[in-house]
């Protein structure tokens, strides 16, 4: 291609949905309450895993990074997202672009390994429970933890490096954050390298931690099956429910995005799954723990009371 056709980009300007005006106030709006939500919703479960001892467990101490996570991740697009509803500009700086693509990818990557981590902390609790405390002790659950931050951000930059150091031919994104898959579609020239990385990453970050949490939960159903006492296996089920639902909302999202990078358009409904995995399955991640988990709602109770009472005191 033509080095003449290649421009210089210092920022980039986010068009997503921008051809919708008259909806720009009641995006605003609802992404705002969303966000409002996902912030006390999220910080509730971090703040509740620290304070109530009987959640000192792995099941919440991955519940606690993965509500950390979902706060971080939403942070990194919605502020920038309500910035540009109510702008006539809508743009973002090339640094914050590229930022806003690393933090975004890697918790992203994050949250695939972290489910799939909590997948096997749930096969370990009801496949082998005499041996769960020695399996899953706090060395090893930190270790699990780290390294699923320590890959997703791997992954994340690498990808970011590969796509911003590319020459761009337009500086409009038709997407409301800086999603690499509608950023490589301004690159100049050949993206074969970025897109086989990409399908790399999509098999290792997305669909390996997804057939391992498929084959825990065969490995599940199998045991609670053989349980005896209904009262045990809807017990048992019940501890698995949550996280089951929380799986299937944001790998059902995440693979329709990104399992398909040699797409050339995008398309209305790309970017509101795009606000469905970045911004509703954050918010319902600690309503659904929370409505499926007595021991969630307990926390709950315990600290409101104590509050409550040191208030009146």
């Amino acid at each position: 291609m033509d080095k003449g056709n290649y421009t210089i980009v210092t920022e980039f300007f986010l068009v997503g949905l921008s051809h919708y005006p008259d909806l720009q106030v009641s995006l605003y709006v609802l992404c705002l309450m969303m966000y409002l939500v996902i912030l006390l919703g999220n910080s509730t479960l971090i703040i509740i895993s620290i304070q109530d001892p009987r959640l000192h467990t792995p099941m919440y101490f991955f519940l606690g990074n993965l509500s950390f996570l979902d706060i971080c991740y939403t942070s990194s697009s919605i502020p920038q997202m309500l910035v540009n509803f109510m702008s006539s500009r809508k743009s973002i700086s090339f640094t914050g672009c590229a930022l806003q693509m690393v933090i975004s990818l890697g918790l992203g990557c994050t949250e695939c390994v972290l489910l799939a981590v909590m997948a096997f902390d749930r096969y370990v609790a009801i496949c082998n429970p005499l041996r769960y405390t020695i399996i899953m002790n706090k060395g090893l659950c930190i270790q699990m933890a780290t390294w699923t931050w320590v890959l997703g951000f791997l992954n994340s930059l690498l990808l970011t490096l590969l796509a911003m150091m590319r020459p761009f031919c337009d500086n409009i994104i038709d997407h409301l954050t800086c999603e690499i898959l509608a950023l490589l579609k301004l690159i100049c020239g050949d993206i074969s390298l970025n897109v086989f990385i990409m399908t790399v990453g999509n098999f290792v970050f997305l669909v390996t931690p997804l057939l391992l949490i498929f084959f825990s939960y065969v490995f599940i159903l199998s045991t609670i099956l053989r349980i005896n006492s209904s009262e045990g296996r809807k017990k048992a089920f019940s501890t698995c429910s949550a996280h089951l639902t929380v799986v299937i909302l944001f790998y059902g999202s995440a693979l329709f995005m990104y399992m398909k990078p040699q797409s050339k358009d995008t398309k209305t409904s790309d970017e509101l799954i795009g606000l469905s995995y970045g911004i509703v399955t954050p918010m319902l991640n600690p309503i659904i723990y929370s409505l499926r988990n007595k021991e969630v709602k307990q926390g709950v109770e315990k600290v409101l009371t104590r509050k409550l009472y040191l208030r009146k005191i």
